[in-house]
């Protein structure tokens, strides 16, 4: 028989003893006494597992669930300056001036002019209460650099002749004159076909932002206002964005509907009329008034 030496790894061989000397195999058993101290302690390790947990979290601050603050398709620059300062309790115009501070120094595009008109872009941002103006402004021109920065929207811009700025203020009237897909894409047309031959946008909502309202009623009085968003007056697109466009909108102007439409008006809710005759355009623009007219009578 071979000798082999013990090995760490393997159990050690149980000395034999003598009949005699074995032990017991019968169960130990407990005293009252025992029982009763085993009881007693099982209930102290019951009780301080319970306790523990509360007294590690009852020092523990609770964490802060963020707000929503949403900033619709559309909205102008004021309108959300305003919902800012509402969602953070500050005063009224703290985020105006937030805006262009230098300190903020927000990543706009040249062509902006540090005006973050249309690059505020829509969408529902958190908000905590040391969320600051700058720091949520920041975050919305940079999301918007990032969106309008892509290569399909540089790709559609130059297919277009237009710069990628130009695209959103295109994009900013589209958004401002209609409110579904697919009449967006129509708009959007109405707008290069009237670029494409050097007539003037001739666009309402270009005037209500240089008058700072929104209404669906403009007056001969209103076309003759001296401003650069008077697109009936000036030819080509107002010098900045009117609003803040969504990525439908943007996507209209990118790829347009196919049509030769020079003229629109939306003559009831959901009812826009797209037009490449004048005449047929003045007797759409006589219903809207008459509906106008029963509306307000």
């Amino acid at each position: 028989m071979t000798y082999r030496p013990p090995t760490p790894y393997a159990p050690p061989r149980r000395p034999s003893l003598p009949p005699g000397l074995r032990p017991s195999r019968r169960r130990p058993r407990l005293t009252r006494r025992g029982r009763l101290a085993l009881l007693l302690g099982a209930l102290v390790a019951a009780a301080v597992a319970v306790a523990l947990p509360l007294l590690l979290t009852r020092d523990e601050p609770a964490v802060e669930q963020p707000r929503a603050l949403l900033v619709p398709e559309g909205w102008r620059a004021g309108q959300v300056y305003r919902a800012v300062d509402r969602s953070l309790g500050l005063p009224e115009g703290t985020t105006r001036k937030a805006a262009t501070a230098s300190a903020t120094a927000l990543p706009l595009p040249a062509a902006a002019g540090g005006n973050p008109e249309g690059y505020l872009f829509p969408a529902t941002y958190p908000v905590l209460d040391a969320t600051t103006p700058e720091e949520l402004l920041r975050f919305m021109v940079d999301t918007a650099g990032k969106r309008f920065g892509a290569a399909r929207i540089a790709e559609g811009a130059r297919a277009h002749g237009l710069s990628v700025y130009e695209t959103v203020i295109a994009a900013s009237v589209v958004q401002a004159e209609a409110d579904n897909p697919e009449d967006m894409a129509k708009v959007a047309r109405v707008v290069h076909n009237r670029l494409a031959r050097g007539m003037a946008l001739q666009m309402d909502s270009t005037l209500n932002y240089a008058l700072g309202r929104s209404t669906v009623d403009t007056t001969v009085e209103d076309t003759r206002l001296r401003s650069p968003y008077n697109t009936y007056a000036r030819k080509g697109l107002p010098p900045s964005p009117i609003g803040n466009p969504g990525d439908q909108a943007v996507d209209a102007v990118i790829r347009p509907a196919d049509g030769d439409w020079l003229y629109f008006v939306t003559v009831a809710p959901g009812d826009t009329r797209f037009t490449a005759d004048y005449a047929t355009h003045q007797a759409n623009v006589a219903e809207f008034n008459a509906n106008r007219g029963a509306e307000k009578g």
